[in-house]
């Protein structure tokens, strides 16, 4: 069985697979020398379990060292920058290592947000 990971956001696919994304898209803004980014990396990918199946929502991961055209476009400043994206718009964030109930609640909000529902 194929293990599911987080989506691997580029420059290249960022619009493809964010903002012309009907449902919700959490992306996690990081970089492989940042240590608060790397104590998240294994609840990121509990997130991408729990929504395994789901075609509502997406979990994509951004190094901001190779795309910082999309981090200064979204005015990402420190890392982990979590942001929770509803049909391509930036709708919330959480700065730093936060509690993964933190990140898991952005999702469940966004999901009851009437666009997302809308898009389904």
């Amino acid at each position: 069985m194929e293990e599911e990971t987080a989506i691997t956001l580029t420059s290249a696919n960022f619009d493809s697979e964010v903002l012309q994304f009907p449902g919700v898209v959490l992306v996690d803004f990081w970089a492989t020398w940042c240590p608060p980014c790397r104590i998240m990396a294994p609840h990121v990918e509990n997130l991408v379990e729990k929504y395994k199946g789901n075609q509502k929502v997406k979990i994509g991961k951004l190094d901001v060292d190779e795309n910082n055209d999309i981090s200064e476009r979204y005015r990402v400043l420190s890392i982990p920058t979590f942001k929770v994206f509803v049909a391509g718009e930036p709708l919330d964030q959480r700065i730093g290592a936060v509690a993964p109930s933190e990140l898991d609640s952005m999702i469940e909000q966004a999901l009851a947000k009437p666009s997302s529902a809308a898009a389904a």
